[in-house]
């Protein structure tokens, strides 16, 4: 039996709706400013998606962050007679039941440029334009998109510099400038409160682990200076937000370029890089990029994998950043480097596994970056290191932490006969990995 359709103030069925996915605020949101400024009211959507929650731990504590970050997006608008529509349930059964709730004219969302994403957005404009439903999507996670930073064959670029070349060269006023919802918050879709579903019924549970907040304009200064220390506090931590969209990559760009941060600013572009490399190779998501890296040997030894995920490797410094990733949802990206390196090269462990790991720990989990830097550190990726570049761990400590403050903190047995061995040695790691990337890359 059919819902009974609300009607808006003006008493207008037709409604707009603005589906919200990875751009979870009000201001500066592309999808959000083109459906306000339409002749529909807007009611916000987002949903639950369970083709993705299925596959995540009854604990995960980024379904915590969504929920807590969609009240707050509820009371804001609830202040302003509107609310937020949330579904749980696959989009594709959640969308039919919408288009019966509500009089449906349009639908705006912003675009994704993951392989699930794509096929997900594909699915649903072929449903909603079978039903005389326009589906509208705009640019809002990244500055350059698809084929806006191009070669001159119009080819993309697979190496970072001559790409951010173009893509700082290109970086204007005009790309920064924030989309001025707040000034049509007058055609949000009037409602009464509309519920929300419970993490019991979504089958998770309230994470209690602690989200870092967004005041990251006071690190901008010294990060050249500091970013690459793991015992200090000089990264942002924004990763989660721009995940999420609870930030504007436009305002985080923008920021960079008043404090005058350029290495900051190449950190954001590196990010969408990445991206682009995914929308323009999805093929990297799952199988080397440089394909070739396919025929590599891996050992893939299950109890050395555990000692890794663990912390048990006998390397401080990769036992640090795992212990901080599981306890924290976090790890410093110096460490991630390197921990990376040490499962591919020095256990030869496949790197999709630890690829893997990282996307079921960290809060900032962003399949392009996280594939990205994992493909790069295996030697697989575009613009990767070089294969026979292995990283040393106890050469990167002595670099980054030589008074072992960060070691000490996550792995306080350090040092007293209770520490892990070194669950290889590294000269032998060395040989044995060039060797074993010799055949591969040579068959």
């Amino acid at each position: 039996m059919n819902k009974k359709k609300e009607k808006s103030v003006s008493g207008d069925l037709a409604v707009n709706i603005c589906w919200l996915r990875r751009d979870l605020r009000l201001e500066d949101n592309a999808a959000l400013y083109h459906a306000l400024k339409s002749e529909n009211p807007v009611l916000p959507l987002f949903i639950f998606d369970k083709n993705i929650l299925d596959k995540l731990p009854k604990d995960d504590a980024r379904v915590t962050f969504i929920y807590e970050t969609l009240e707050n997006i509820k009371k804001e608008l609830q202040e302003k007679g509107s609310d937020l529509l949330i579904k749980y349930g696959k989009p594709e059964e959640v969308w039919p039941e919408v288009l019966k709730a509500y009089d449906v004219a349009a639908v705006y969302t912003n675009h994704d440029y993951e392989p699930y994403a794509r096929e997900r957005d594909d699915d649903m404009f072929e449903f909603l334009t079978s039903e005389k439903i326009a589906f509208k999507t705009y640019k809002d996670q990244v500055i350059f998109e698809k084929g806006e930073i191009l070669k001159a064959d119009k080819t993309p670029y697979t190496v970072f510099t001559p790409f951010y070349k173009q893509w700082h060269a290109k970086l204007n006023d005009f790309y920064t400038k924030p989309y001025p919802t707040k000034k049509y918050f007058r055609n949000l879709f009037q409602t009464k409160k509309l519920s929300i579903p419970t993490f019991k019924e979504m089958g998770f549970e309230k994470s209690e682990m602690k989200f870092p907040k967004l005041s990251y304009k006071s690190k901008l200064g010294d990060y050249a200076k500091e970013r690459d220390y793991p015992a200090l506090d000089g990264t942002t931590h924004i990763g989660l937000h721009l995940r999420f969209g609870t930030l504007s990559i436009r305002k985080a760009v923008q920021d960079a370029v008043d404090a005058k941060s350029n290495v900051w600013l190449s950190e954001l572009a590196w990010r969408e890089f990445y991206m682009m490399i995914l929308w323009h190779f999805p093929y990297a998501a799952f199988d080397s990029f440089k394909k070739q890296y396919d025929k590599i040997k891996w050992r893939n030894d299950e109890a050395e994998f555990k000692a890794w995920r663990e912390g048990n490797t006998g390397y401080p410094l990769v036992d640090a950043g795992m212990r901080q990733m599981n306890e924290t949802g976090w790890m410093h990206n110096r460490v991630r480097m390197v921990v990376a390196s040490f499962l591919s090269k020095h256990l030869l462990i496949d790197w999709r596994w630890g690829e893997a790991y990282f996307a079921e720990k960290l809060l900032d989990y962003e399949m392009a970056s996280n594939v990205g830097g994992w493909q790069w550190a295996a030697g697989s990726g575009n613009d990767a290191a070089p294969y026979f570049r292995v990283f040393n761990p106890e050469l990167q400590t002595k670099r980054f932490d030589p008074k072992f403050e960060y070691i000490k903190k996550w792995v306080p047995e350090f040092g007293t006969k209770k520490y892990a061995q070194p669950i290889v040695e590294h000269t032998f790691a060395r040989e044995r990995v060039l060797k074993v990337f010799k055949e591969a890359l040579n068959s």
